[in-house]
């Protein structure tokens, strides 16, 4: 394939390593009504799962550039990927909620060190040009595969084997890509030493796990109460401290003064509204067939396809327009396609009766928005920076995309638990009482309906045949579409009234 066969050996190795990635966020969504059940969690157990990992990735991926471009590319990705490795095998031996958790937030440590090490050994290790777009293509392609086949991928495993393997099976393909990392990538360092923005990168992860803590434990400690008010508090200090650390470093991990030029700063609300709702919304969309739908894992895999594959076909297709037209029309055309396929969505719960046709135009439809957006956005974040900061606007962007989902899962986990509520309180309005209806709302949105009738009885005397308790769910995922439709297309009028056309002033810009 290549000239050099330690490059053939270094291109397997960082396409295996951005597989698992993918899949470790695609494919555990279509487990999480099941593991809610078996690991005796709740509804903020779930979505902690998820944002454990995000969190975690966030917290290391900046300061992995740094320590990697300090102390060798290839060790720093070695050391990621053994710790992920070793966390999977943790994940995969855990027997309740609050292990799977702490594993899942160290197993993201080890995803974010690999996902930031892979662009660098790739830059670093393939510079002929054409083995350089060749090297990229087939990472991009490898990863796009995790994410779009991720699903179809869980429920397989879970159907025929068990959950647990889900991340058992990133072990043996650790191996395999340490052996292969070991054997073919070349170590490498940069010239220029950059210091470690340790307060900076600290503040932000409080901040975000702040915010997050306060939205998903909000119902349960009280949003108004004098710890609730003293968690937001914190989280905003914490912001406060990240703003000022970056104003005041030598070398701050983000720097704002990127922000100025408008085609950065409107791809930067591109990263953030395709993570607004598209992705954030997967982790939601098991529970809606499996619940609502009466689905099993594996069909629910199947046909969350329709959702993830268009992400594959579509990229193609945008590089194509962009030498058309400007990212500044590109990107809020996708983010608006994403919307648009929320509304079809939210259209297509109302005729839930027609099963998962109900849902694909809208499911279609969000996945080609996504296409549209996402290399384009990548490729506007590093094109429109000097070559020397490219580095820390691809930084910017990996770090905005990952906040806004981890932020986002936590937001649609409490407007899904919220829209059952209000329904459920107009069903049994005087049959249950506050604290049953609220434990119904979170037992429903996590899609668990055994354990809902297990803890309040009277449900199967008052709603036998399940149809309240179902339609509630779908009453919640009407809201959850509806916000994000309305939301992503709120931030694609947003992009495109940041972006402007080129000029010889607003190349200038760039700084």
């Amino acid at each position: 394939m290549f000239k050099d066969k330690k490059n053939t050996l270094t291109l397997a190795a960082i396409c295996l390593s951005s597989l698992m990635f993918g899949l470790e966020i695609s494919s555990v969504p279509i487990l999480l009504p099941t593991l809610e059940k078996l690991l005796k969690g709740n509804f903020s157990d779930v979505q902690w799962i998820m944002n454990a990992y995000t969190i975690a990735c966030t917290a290391v991926l900046m300061a992995s550039g740094t320590l990697a471009d300090r102390y060798g590319r290839k060790l720093v990705f070695i050391t990621g990927l053994i710790l992920f490795g070793i966390t999977s095998l943790l994940c995969g031996l855990a027997s309740a909620m609050p292990l799977l958790i702490a594993g899942r937030f160290l197993q993201g440590l080890g995803g974010g060190i690999m996902l930031i090490c892979q662009v660098a050994i790739l830059s670093h290790q393939f510079q002929d040009g054409r083995e350089r777009s060749m090297a990229f293509a087939a990472w991009g392609i490898v990863f796009g595969i995790g994410l779009g086949f991720g699903p179809l991928i869980g429920g397989l495993i879970l159907t025929f084997l068990s959950w647990k393997w889900v991340f058992l099976i990133h072990v043996p393909l650790s191996i395999l890509t340490l052996g292969l990392a070991w054997a073919g990538v070349r170590e490498s360092r940069s010239a220029q030493i950059q210091r470690l923005d340790t307060l900076g990168m600290i503040s932000l992860c409080l901040a975000v796990f702040g915010l997050i803590y306060y939205i998903t434990q909000g119902p349960e400690m009280g949003f108004v109460s004098n710890y609730g008010l003293m968690v937001l508090g914190a989280s905003a200090a914490c912001f406060l401290l990240f703003l000022y650390a970056e104003k005041t470093s030598i070398q701050p991990m983000f720097d704002f003064t990127v922000f100025r030029i408008r085609d950065f700063s409107g791809a930067i609300i591109g990263s953030i509204g395709m993570n607004f709702c598209f992705w954030p919304f997967m982790i939601y969309l098991p529970i809606y067939f499996q619940g609502v739908l009466g689905y099993s894992s594996l069909m629910a895999g199947t046909v969350l396809l329709a959702y993830t594959l268009p992400t594959l076909v579509v990229p193609p297709l945008a590089e194509r327009l962009l030498l058309t037209y400007r990212p500044g029309i590109v990107i809020p055309l996708g983010l608006f396609i994403i919307g648009l396929g929320f509304m079809l969505m939210w259209l297509g719960i109302h005729a839930a009766h027609l099963g998962q046709w109900s849902m694909m135009p809208g499911m279609l439809l969000s996945g080609i928005g996504l296409g549209l957006s996402n290399t384009t956005v990548t490729n506007t974040t590093t094109g429109s920076v000097n070559p020397d900061r490219a580095g820390m606007a691809s930084g910017i962007d990996m770090s905005a995309r990952l906040i806004t989902l981890a932020i986002n899962i936590a937001l649609m986990g409490f407007l899904l638990s919220k829209g059952v509520l209000i329904h459920l309180k107009v069903a049994f309005s005087g049959t249950l009482n506050t604290l049953q209806l609220h434990s119904a709302a979170e037992k429903i949105a996590a899609g668990n309906f055994v354990g809902l009738l297990e803890k309040n009885p009277v449900i199967t005397i008052v709603d036998p045949a399940g149809n309240v308790t179902h339609e509630a769910l779908a009453k919640g995922f009407q809201l959850l579409t509806l916000f994000g439709g309305i939301g992503v297309i709120f931030l694609a009028l947003v992009s495109f009234m940041i972006f402007k056309p080129r000029s010889p002033q607003n190349s200038l810009e760039r700084g």
